[in-house]
């Protein structure tokens, strides 16, 4: 089977790092990924349908996963939104997908975000997730710049099983997310 160089850390230092600093009784008290969502609203979609195959594209290339479309669930007059229109995408990352894309997130594509100076600690939802976004699509290096017609963002949220926001943090600050400190 099949394993990264991260899933390989975790099983092999971060889960008894974890276990020792947190004092867990249980070996499945200790906090894991369960999954990252990489997502993308696209409001261009409402007036060109075409759109979402070329983001489905990139997505597809960004995570090795196809992409889930999303409709809308209610039509809105004021934006020109029809109920079933198709106006986002979606992939779901488990298991060792999930993991090669932590890696090449932290290690290739956070790097390469202009005017970055870390990730900030208040993106956890009081439940030991943790979402941050991206505003364009070109900082991963699967993406030709050249071929890209419309800069496109994506929210990444990655879901862990613990149960605090301070130990989720040292779950992902272990798995060198580059978080600011203060």
């Amino acid at each position: 089977m099949y394993k990264s160089r991260l899933q390989e850390r975790y099983e092999k230092q971060i889960r008894d790092k974890l276990k020792a600093q947190y004092s867990y009784a249980n070996v499945f008290e200790i906090p894991r990924l369960v999954k990252i969502v990489v997502s993308q609203g696209i409001k261009e979609a409402v007036q060109n349908p075409k759109i979402i195959e070329k983001a489905a594209t990139e997505l597809l290339q960004i995570t090795g996963q196809k992409p889930v479309v999303q409709k809308a669930k209610k039509s809105i007059a004021t934006f020109k939104l029809r109920r079933g229109m198709e106006i986002g995408l979606k992939v779901t990352l488990r298991r060792h997908m999930m993991y090669e894309f932590l890696d090449r997130l932290v290690n290739i594509a956070l790097p390469r975000v202009r005017d970055f100076r870390g990730l900030s600690p208040k993106q956890f939802d009081g439940m030991g997730n943790y979402s941050l976004g991206l505003k364009e699509q070109l900082v991963f290096p699967e993406i030709d710049y050249d071929k890209v017609d419309k800069v496109l963002g994506m929210n990444i949220t990655i879901v862990t099983t613990a149960k605090t926001d301070a130990e989720a943090k040292t779950l992902l600050e272990t798995f060198d997310l580059p978080f600011v400190r203060g």
